[in-house]
């Protein structure tokens, strides 16, 4: 991996905590890989050429089934509906919302289900909503017309929805691969794990980032 930083290492990589019990189950993980019969990483060989190429000079069997949420949607097995990897019920009542705001105008602001934020962080972010004067989208109460808070949301609809222009992400893989696939620029604010490396990516390259046009099924191309 070019260019890569001490700091972007995964949080549990960099611990100095011997017995951190995430970076012990990545030796773990990494001892018992020779032996699989194959690996499977949600990714694509257009997103990580690079990465994919050095697994595969390693393991025999490295298999990249990503993206996965384009494939999902085209299947057509009944009994999948009701299955969904969401930890929370979700609020669609944001499409609605969404769909009274005018196309790229709407900032999508997520941090997934795990990420912490101190009080000083959240003041900051609100402000910062508030002050760039356009509508957005985030966490439990309606803000006036130009903002709305809700505490899940369907991410996948969200993302593809024409009114989306941006997404202030912690980064975490699953939110950026969907953010990929509906070609929605992302705002990096990453926080631990493997988000500093994935928005690091992100930043260096800048638009030669992950080369790719992208679309949706209600807009058009956009290029990250």
């Amino acid at each position: 991996m070019r260019d890569i930083r001490l700091r972007d290492l995964p949080s549990f990589v960099r611990t100095i905590d011997p017995n951190d019990i995430f970076f012990r189950m990545v030796i773990d993980v990494a001892k018992r890989a020779p032996s699989a019969s194959g690996i499977i990483i949600h990714t694509f060989n257009e997103l990580e050429q690079e990465v994919l190429h050095a697994l595969s000079t390693m393991f025999p069997h490295v298999y990249a089934i990503g993206p996965l949420e384009p494939q999902l949607n085209h299947l057509s097995n009944d009994h999948l509906e009701s299955i969904g990897y969401g930890l929370w019920k979700e609020e669609i009542e944001c499409l609605n919302w969404l769909n009274s705001k005018a196309p790229n105008s709407v900032i999508y602001v997520s941090f997934g289900s795990m990420a912490v934020m101190t009080s000083l962080q959240l003041v900051e972010i609100g402000w910062g909503l508030a002050n760039s004067k356009h509508p957005f989208l985030w966490f439990q109460e309606e803000i006036k017309e130009r903002g709305l808070i809700t505490s899940w949301c369907p991410q996948e609809e969200v993302l593809n929805h024409p009114s989306i222009g941006g997404f202030l992400t912690h980064s975490g893989w699953s939110s950026t691969i969907e953010s990929v696939c509906a070609g929605v620029p992302m705002l990096c604010l990453p926080f631990f794990s493997d988000q500093q490396r994935t928005a690091s990516t992100l930043a260096m390259n800048g638009p030669s980032a992950w080369k790719l046009t992208l679309m949706s099924k209600e807009r058009k191309s956009r290029r990250l």
